[in-house]
């Protein structure tokens, strides 16, 4: 009962990966006092049944089990719980109290025979090979000894290599199986990467400093920032919108609504005389621009993701071949996007309700439109606001004919809609960590996103986005930049940075905003990255670093390993990713302008240790190292280093 991974009562697949071990639990029980066993039977794409795996007690808690299952080709797969009485099992609780206490002694050792003749005499996939069917002859031979001494004969039905036979090749009774289930192991990407975000029409900028006019960057421009985005060991360039730009209602700069003839306008705000979403704007180049683009994204190993948003600037194409797109008001007008307060006169949101198949139609059309030229990742703007069933219908579209293109959701809403969108068929989704700053808040969304809801969505950190500049980047100083990205990129397995952040920009539109002024929604904004390098005012290589990381650590590559530990300040934070013998610890002072110096404890098995071994603490980050056991003392100084990236060694 009570099987996890379930998904909708099993209508849609639970989450997993290429590579990533799948957690499969169920409450299992049977009535007496008889031991029972179970086993994860797991089927490929391919239709081949996998090798089952022996599910163990979950904890601490009664009648619950768990194995893992590790996908390793991609497409849907399912599985089966097996679970049986095991007389071998009772025999050998049974046995391990009554023949100590002389109850029963031959009684038993003639039960051991008969169950181990049956071992013996299995067939097919239970038929014993010859050192297998070695070892259980031996231990019949001597256990039924009556010559040797009974402490003797019961150490020879003890022994570990019996009991391995044993295991291998139970004897099922009762069998129940229940399932199958279903999940979906996609392509490493969806779970592991880092994303770097920027606007094309930023890079290669350049400002006539006489007239003050600004003339866009290209993606000729923008594609000589790959190799530094590259350098930095980023996996994922995001763009936002690159489409025409509406000209009707037009934001100026800041959101404001009185734009100038030179004003760029808000990428998102899609659509105009130049063309809508299958089409290029003007001013960034042609196609074969962005199919350059995307070729020397690939030859530094970059992924383009591209921004799929599903709204309309009044001017879009759309208004006037498909004017049912959009929802009518009772004044004869289209209704604009709003989010009050907020007002996004530029956007008209697309009403499903009106022409749901034609919407499919030609929103299907556009995807592959991008596709063809190379996109095997979008983000998707906002999709909180359009149906789950268009979602479910459009994802498994593109996965039945191109199963290795990926969905990212921007949806910062409601749980259950973060969850419906996952469950329909997005690989990934935004979270709420950019607004998780505390101890305990952070804490528990850790366990949250590895452990509650992994089955539904896969997290992916952004420590900042063009809409979001937490209070805590605003005020924390260079420190708090560093903070935030040791966390997201050690505590998920994708992560994201929106350009500007290595060079720490924290200043908000006003007071109690999360806007940033002059914000790259509504206007070019001219960085001078080589400057800043040479000076050695950014935060780039330090991003570097955590990527290099990333990159050297499987631990970091998964999602549902976290473990937390604790301190003893509610301003340092402690957890772990274990993955085979790759253990990283991640302590972190969340407290930007203080230091902090406190004792941390670890549980050690988590840690694949005993309570009493020590190990060494390997800092990725600084290079120092330290003995370290289950106590440890840390001084955490936010002005050198906020963050210990531990790599564990163990010293025996």
């Amino acid at each position: 009962m009570d099987v996890s991974p379930v998904v909708d009562l099993g209508r849609q697949s639970a989450k997993a990966t290429v590579g990533e071990p799948l957690p499969v639990r169920a409450s299992v029980f049977r009535e007496g006092h008889d031991q029972l066993a179970a086993e994860v039977v797991a089927t490929d794409p391919a239709g081949r049944t996998r090798a089952p795996v022996r599910m163990r007690p979950d904890g601490e808690q009664p009648n619950r089990y768990v194995a893992h299952v590790t996908p390793d080709v991609e497409g849907e797969w399912t599985f089966e719980i097996h679970s049986w009485s095991d007389p071998v099992a009772t025999w050998q609780h049974d046995a391990g109290i009554k023949i100590p206490a002389g109850v029963d002694v031959e009684l038993m050792f003639t039960e051991a025979r008969l169950l181990l003749e049956r071992v013996a005499a299995g067939t097919g996939p239970q038929a014993l090979d010859k050192q297998s069917a070695a070892i259980v002859s031996g231990a019949l031979a001597a256990s039924t000894d009556t010559d040797r001494p009974v402490a003797a004969r019961l150490a020879t039905l003890q022994d570990p290599g019996l009991d391995a036979v044993l295991l291998a090749h139970p004897l099922r009774e009762l069998l129940t199986v229940t399932g199958p289930f279903r999940f979906r192991a996609d392509r490493t990407r969806a779970l592991f990467g880092s994303w770097y975000e920027f606007f094309p029409r930023s890079e290669g900028a350049t400002k006539d400093e006489k007239t003050g006019k600004v003339t866009s960057g290209t993606f000729q421009t923008a594609k000589e920032r790959l190799t530094r985005v590259a350098e930095m060991g980023f996996d994922v360039i995001y763009l936002p919108p690159i489409h025409p730009i509406g000209e009707v209602n037009r934001k100026g700069p800041n959101n404001t609504l009185t734009p100038g003839p030179d004003d760029t306008g808000s990428p998102w705000a899609i659509g105009s005389k130049d063309g809508g979403h299958d089409a290029i704007h003007p001013d960034l180049g042609t196609f074969d621009d962005f199919d350059a683009f995307v070729a020397r994204a690939r030859e530094l190993d970059l992924e383009v993701a591209l921004d799929l948003a599903l709204q309309a600037a009044p001017d879009h194409p759309w208004v006037t071949t498909h004017p049912q797109f959009f929802t009518t008001r009772a004044d004869g007008t289209i209704a604009y996007a709003e989010n009050p307060p907020k007002k996004y006169q530029d956007i008209y949101p697309i009403n499903f309700d009106n022409d749901p198949a034609g919407i499919c139609r030609e929103v299907l059309r556009i995807v592959k439109l991008w596709m063809s030229h190379g996109v095997r990742i979008f983000r998707v703007d906002n999709p909180h606001t359009k149906p789950l069933a268009f979602w479910e219908w459009l994802l498994a579209e593109v996965r039945r004919t191109d199963p290795d293109v990926i969905f990212l959701s921007e949806a910062f809403t409601k749980p259950a809609m973060m969850h419906g969108l996952g469950a329909v068929g997005y690989h990934q989704s935004y979270t709420y960590f950019t607004w998780r700053t505390g101890k305990r808040e952070i804490e528990d969304y850790l366990v949250e996103v590895a452990h509650e809801s992994d089955h539904l969505m896969r997290p992916n950190f952004f420590v900042n986005t063009p809409d979001i500049l937490h209070a805590y980047l605003q005020y924390g100083g260079p420190a708090a930049f560093k903070v935030r990205a040791a966390l997201a990129a050690t505590g998920s397995p994708s992560w994201g940075v929106y350009a500007g952040y290595e060079l720490f920009e924290h200043v908000a539109v006003k007071p109690g905003s999360e806007e940033y002024l002059d914000s790259e929604k509504y206007q070019i904004r001219i960085r001078d990255w080589k400057k800043r390098d040479a000076e050695g005012t950014t935060l780039a290589p330090y991003l570097t670093r955590l990527n290099e990381i990333r990159r050297h650590h499987p631990a970091l590559q998964l999602l549902r390993n976290v473990t937390i530990h604790s301190s003893d300040d509610d301003h340092v934070l402690v957890f772990s990713k274990k993955h085979e013998d790759d253990v990283v610890i991640s302590v972190i002072n969340l407290d930007p302008h203080g230091t902090r110096e406190t004792m941390i404890h670890l549980d050690m098995p988590a840690l694949g240790m005993e309570w009493h071994d020590s190990f060494v603490a390997h800092d990725e980050i600084t290079g120092e190292d330290w003995s370290w056991t289950a106590h440890n003392y840390v001084r955490l100084d936010p002005g050198y280093e906020p963050a210990h990236v531990i790599a564990a060694r163990r010293t025996r």
